[in-house]
């Protein structure tokens, strides 16, 4: 089925992409794969014999623990005072382990980024509210983002995605929820004219609650002939959007995959030519990182192949 003819102007789900700075290009070949680091474990023990080994460290711990032994132990006991030295370098060893890890981190991304062929952005950024989860929260940020072509062949962002919920309880005490995301995110704007939206979760709850629940929603439930589907995963499409199509784009081919091959955890939003697929968690291992990305390629493959069709 082909889409209806629209103005060359691209749809605002990508355009905003495109705005922020994700590439645009869809698929694309696979760039090739270099090795890195298995994971953002994989330096922290020479970081931590590094910093364990720096005089500063060493002489800033041991005058803090001196200070402890002598100050409590004049106030309380000896006893307590070598507890309290002891306390200073148990600090001091959780400090150490913390930014050992934060560097770890740091090398794994930077290798990872370069072995794939990416630009990444280390620092604190944001992705547009292009799609249901990526406009949650009250706040919303990035922590880690890599652009280019992503393993699988979707070009696109990769990032490190976090939404905060905060509440209040009955005596005025303030919480801060947070909800950790791997999204890849890319422009597929020949989309736009076939779905305005589609979206897949994995299912959770009751099935029997489908109904009381679609009552209160802005789509449309898509019911698909598939035991797989039914049991493992919800689909959506727009308000407006016709039902045929949706069911199209799941063949029994991409219903096998999504049950048995993807992993078990990977959904998907398009909307209006913008597509984000996501994983709950932050993905630090280069294995679960390049398996994620070649996911939303398969994806974004079985809906570009319908849309334009």
């Amino acid at each position: 089925m082909s889409p209806e003819t629209t103005s060359s102007s691209p749809p605002p789900g990508a355009r905003d992409l495109a705005e922020s700075g994700v590439p645009e290009g869809g698929l694309q070949a696979a760039g090739e794969v270099t090795e890195v680091p298995d994971d953002a474990k994989a330096t922290r023990g020479r970081h931590l014999g590094t910093l364990i080994r720096n005089r500063w460290v060493l002489g800033i711990t041991w005058t803090l623990a001196i200070i402890a032994l002598i100050a409590v132990g004049n106030q309380v006991g000896i006893g307590l005072g070598a507890a309290g030295a002891g306390g200073v370098v148990v600090v001091a060893l959780i400090v150490v382990w913390v930014i050992a890890s934060n560097r770890a981190a740091d090398d794994f991304f930077t290798a990872y980024a370069a072995g794939r062929g990416l630009t990444r952005v280390a620092e604190r950024s944001s992705l547009p509210p292009v799609t249901p989860l990526l406009q949650k929260g009250d706040r919303r940020y990035t922590e880690e983002i890599f652009n280019g072509t992503l393993p699988g062949g979707l070009a696109g962002s990769l990032a490190h995605f976090t939404y905060e919920e905060k509440s209040t309880d009955s005596k005025g005490n303030s919480q801060t929820t947070y909800y950790h995301f791997t999204v890849a995110v890319s422009q597929l704007p020949e989309t736009a004219p076939f779905l305005s939206e589609l979206a897949l979760q994995r299912r959770f709850g009751f099935r029997f609650l489908d109904s009381a629940e679609d009552v209160f929603r802005n789509r449309q439930r898509v019911e698909i002939e598939s035991v797989v589907a039914d049991k493992r995963f919800e689909i959506f499409t727009g308000k407006n959007d016709e039902m045929n199509r949706a069911r199209q784009v799941f063949t029994p081919s991409f219903i096998v995959w999504l049950g048995e091959e993807a992993h078990e955890n990977i959904a998907f939003e398009l909307s209006a030519g913008a597509l984000v697929v996501n994983m709950k968690g932050h993905l630090k291992t280069a294995h679960e990182l390049d398996e994620f990305c070649e996911g939303a390629a398969v994806i974004a493959r079985r809906l570009l192949e319908e849309a334009t069709e």
